[in-house]
């Protein structure tokens, strides 16, 4: 499948039109950002490191019930993907506090929550993507109240599907945002799960295996993605 004209263009990948109207390649580039772009660099291997790695947690979500947008890898850098009309949401979900709640909230970093958290962002960069509720949601018309609960469920759903597979592979899920998109009446996972977008941490040393370790200066960040792509079996191809 070609890419014929870029549709739009992220921090780190673009979508693309192909001769079937209702299907898009999803480019992952180098590019990497933090501080919703006011960090920026380009770091060699981490798109291909990205697509493969969304690709494998895409397929085993599907094994396990979650319908999503991903048809197939083209390429060490393209993924085949369903056109959706995207919800302008961010599904996140925390099961120890970290980063932005820390902040928020005074939290200590790392604290163990004695349930999973889920909370919804409004996905716009200019506004630092603030913190929103069920309320205005509904009020905004950005999702129904179906939608609304189908979402949360989805990503509960997937809390439990993948925690279970990084904790088998030495890993603890802290963190993670998704997306979801509507693919006629239905609802699918939408956009990536990767490092980017989650946090990972060494189960026994704490050690930080996402996108923090470029948040935070610490170096090695596509060693540390594909540290965990090992760890969950994957075979990443680079160039």
């Amino acid at each position: 499948m070609e890419k014929i004209k870029e549709l739009t263009k992220g921090k780190a990948k673009s979508l693309f039109t192909t001769s079937e109207e209702h299907k898009l390649v999803m480019h992952f580039s180098d590019d990497t950002s933090a501080f919703d772009g006011k960090k920026k660099e380009a770091l060699m291997g981490k798109g291909a490191v990205n697509n493969q790695f969304n690709a494998f947690i895409m397929e085993h979500l599907e094994k396990n019930g979650i319908d999503t947008h991903h048809i197939e890898v083209l390429n060490n850098n393209d993924s085949l993907v369903h056109k959706l009309k995207m919800f302008p949401i961010e599904c996140v979900i925390r099961n120890r506090a970290a980063g932005s709640i820390c902040r928020r909230l005074g939290t200590e970093d790392g604290l163990i929550l004695d349930n999973p958290l889920f909370e919804f962002f409004l996905k716009d960069d200019d506004l630092g993507d603030p913190l929103i509720n069920d309320e205005h949601i509904i009020s905004f018309g950005w999702a129904s109240k179906n939608h609304i609960e189908q979402m949360k469920d989805l990503t509960y759903k997937v809390n439990t599907i993948l925690s279970e597979l990084f904790i088998n592979s030495g890993l603890i899920l802290v963190d993670f945002k998704i997306e979801f998109g509507l693919n006629g009446e239905k609802i699918l996972l939408a956009d990536e799960f990767t490092p980017d977008g989650c946090r990972l941490w060494d189960s026994e040393t704490l050690k930080k295996m996402d996108k923090d370790r470029f948040r935070q200066g610490l170096g090695d960040v596509v060693e540390s993605y594909h540290q965990v792509a090992d760890r969950l079996g994957m075979n990443i191809i680079l160039d």
